[in-house]
């Protein structure tokens, strides 16, 4: 009787202990902390380290019971496990306790593991502007699963179903401040792809852009087609109008989609060549057709009126195109921006 008697007190006791943890993890749900604060807690309560990592970006934490950072090495993972959501295993949450595990180290473990999975769901793995670029592009690609480009969504810190908006940026600036900028206390997630910045957000305050950045603005909505067009768009921009939204190229739009052979031989696109010999001639040129009027362009390019009125029709009998009809400049202002999409000019931009 005695040995049973102890026995079911122990057994209380270890009851006690498991509700106990289950109330403090609770608690902190609700409370809707970050993984960080649940580490720091998670090492507090087994009084040894604590730590997360997460798969998909490597993320990781651990933490001393004194909660701050732990600057020992890595032990050996007295206990361990699994951090799912939706049936997948995004990570692992565990203990560094030197010698056994305590009795409540598994309870502790699963409570956490659960918290934690919570917590990326709702905020992502972190609460800084730049994210892993392999998820970025998961998030973007027009083959991606849409379970996968939705547990990425996640990943990232975006609620399931939210339109997103995205920039297709080149720039000197750093990604992660031209996302802060451009989105200010909202979620915003930015990473370079291959040699183009892709900046995800749900709103956008265009006008926060930098001065110097070229950005292609999607329109709101699937992040892979908003990419799509956020890259179309950036291929129009140029130094006079160097953020372009999707939505204003209109039937612009059009002239991304012809194969590059075919736009180069046109005659129109052809006989640029022989104006960008004269780079002062192209940005002359280009000046005109942004704005329609010599005596804008003389304004827009510090010139008397009479020289930028000569030199339009110089260019215009090299072209081949009467610039002052309406029709010549349609022509020349398609020529030229077809030339800008297949090429690029990246030497020969002057004025742009």
């Amino acid at each position: 009787m005695e040995a049973l008697a102890e026995r079911l007190s122990q057994l209380d006791s270890h009851v006690q202990g498991v509700v106990r943890v289950v109330a403090f993890y609770d608690t902190l749900m609700r409370r809707r902390v970050d993984l960080p604060a649940l580490a720091r807690a998670s090492a507090g309560l087994a009084e040894c380290v604590a730590g997360i990592r997460l798969h998909g970006t490597g993320w990781m934490i651990r933490i001393a019971p004194d909660g701050r950072e732990a600057s020992v090495p890595p032990q050996r993972a007295s206990s361990t496990a699994p951090i799912t959501l939706d049936e997948e295993e995004l990570g692992t949450v565990w203990l560094e306790r030197p010698g056994t595990p305590g009795s409540l180290d598994e309870v502790l473990l699963d409570r956490l593991a659960l918290a934690v999975a919570s917590a990326v769901e709702r905020y992502g793995p972190a609460r800084t502007t730049m994210a892993d670029p392999a998820l970025v592009e998961l998030v973007i690609s027009s083959d991606a699963d849409e379970a996968a480009r939705a547990r990425a969504l996640r990943l990232l810190g975006f609620a399931a179903g939210l339109p997103l908006r995205v920039l297709a940026v080149r720039s000197q600036v750093p990604l992660g401040e031209i996302g802060t900028l451009v989105c200010p206390g909202r979620p915003v997630k930015a990473a370079p792809v291959g040699d183009v910045g892709v900046i995800l957000a749900t709103t956008i305050e265009p006008e926060r852009i930098p001065a110097g950045v070229r950005a292609g603005i999607g329109a709101p909505g699937s992040p892979d087609h908003s990419w799509r067009q956020a890259r179309t768009a950036l291929r129009f921009t140029t130094r006079r109008e160097p953020v372009i939204h999707y939505d204003n190229l209109g039937a612009l739009a059009l002239l991304a989609e012809i194969p590059h052979d075919i736009a180069r031989g046109n005659p129109d696109v052809a006989a640029l060549v022989r104006v960008a010999a004269r780079p002062e001639d192209l940005e002359i040129l280009d000046a005109y057709c942004a704005t329609g009027s010599l005596r804008r362009a003389a304004d827009l390019l510090h010139m008397h009126h009479s020289s930028v009125a000569r030199r339009i029709e110089q260019i215009g009998k090299a072209l081949g195109i009467e610039l002052t009809e309406p029709t010549g400049l349609i022509r020349a202002r398609l020529a030229l921006t077809t030339r800008r999409l297949i090429d690029g000019w990246p030497a020969a931009e002057v004025g742009r």
